[in-house]
């Protein structure tokens, strides 16, 4: 999908085809697409091929007038099915390459970085104005990952809860999910980190005084969400173990109780078992009288469970 979009009277509007100061955002693109850019605007093929690989890594590169930027992007790779579910977060490469004329993002998927651009929600989005323009990506990329790290603290404080009275391996394995997710945002804001550096030293793109203002509030959120990256890892990663032990503690109360009430029931059933013998009455003690063995059960009984009681057994 191929969208042309262009600051007019202080809107961003979605225009018919390519002009001079507009964007073109290309989302999941097929050959004939990403040729039909090529023609149009003289992008490098490598610079608008390179996004579209999943495993790409963010980074700088200059080709005489191009520049390619490729940053990692937060993404929800599983919306939740319940209300107890959690989602899984992931990442993806997209590609904003600064042409003389225009500015190209690539992308695998649709994002909400820039669709809320596209639509406007956005405010004070100039086209025209393309390292400023770059820099708001940035900066929308950056409030992004701390948004779903925000999350991602949610549904751990959900699976938390959940956990205290769990003897089951879901709410585990949902915890493993986000743990793997916080490693991936890790990963990728320490690559988008480096990157932005890079063009903050002014050798990639020519800084203007507010555009620098932008790029390093942007680069202060990636530092932010570095953080918060790091700090929610080392809390999941203890909470993930203690849990294992408390789930563990649980099992074997549990067992701890059927084995009480097994020791306590095999009492009746050796008394039963021994005045059921199929022999002379005369041979057993006090064999006339039915109560005898359903007392002497419960005495039992209440003997093994004051005695288990007593020494801390039950």
């Amino acid at each position: 999908m191929i969208e042309c979009y262009k600051t007019i009277n202080g809107r961003v509007l979605p225009i018919p085809t390519m002009e001079s100061g507009c964007w073109i955002n290309i989302v999941h693109p097929t050959s004939e697409e990403l040729e039909r850019v090529v023609k149009w605007t003289g992008v490098e093929h490598d610079f608008i091929y390179a996004p579209l690989d999943p495993e790409e890594s963010s980074r700088v590169e200059i080709e005489e007038d191009q520049v390619m930027m490729i940053v990692d992007i937060p993404t929800i790779e599983k919306e939740k099915e319940s209300e107890e579910g959690s989602q899984i977060f992931g990442t993806l490469p997209m590609g904003i390459i600064i042409l003389p004329e225009v500015v190209v993002t690539v992308c695998l998927q649709d994002t909400v970085v820039l669709r809320s651009i596209a639509e406007g929600a956005v405010k004070d989005i100039h086209t025209a104005l393309k390292t400023r323009f770059v820099f708001q990506i940035l900066l929308r990329v950056a409030g992004r990952f701390l948004k779903n790290l925000r999350l991602i603290e949610r549904d751990f404080t959900k699976i938390e809860r959940r956990l205290y009275d769990s003897l089951k391996n879901e709410e585990l394995i949902q915890l493993l999910g986000l743990s793997k997710s916080l490693v991936y945002f890790s990963a990728s804001l320490k690559g988008n980190e480096v990157t932005m550096e890079k063009v903050l030293r002014g050798r990639v793109l020519k800084l203007y005084e507010d555009d620098r203002d932008i790029l390093e509030d942007a680069l202060i959120e990636i530092r932010q969400a570095i953080e918060m990256s790091n700090i929610y890892s080392s809390i999941l990663a203890g909470t993930m173990d203690a849990y294992a032990s408390v789930v563990s503690n649980n099992l074997n109360i549990i067992m701890k109780v059927l084995t009480v009430i097994t020791i306590i029931m095999t009492i009746p059933n050796i008394i039963f078992g021994f005045y059921g013998m199929n022999i002379d009455g005369n041979g057993l003690p006090l064999a006339a009288f039915w109560w005898l063995p359903v007392l002497m059960a419960a005495l039992g009984m209440t003997g093994a469970w004051l005695y288990l009681k007593k020494n801390n057994l039950n």
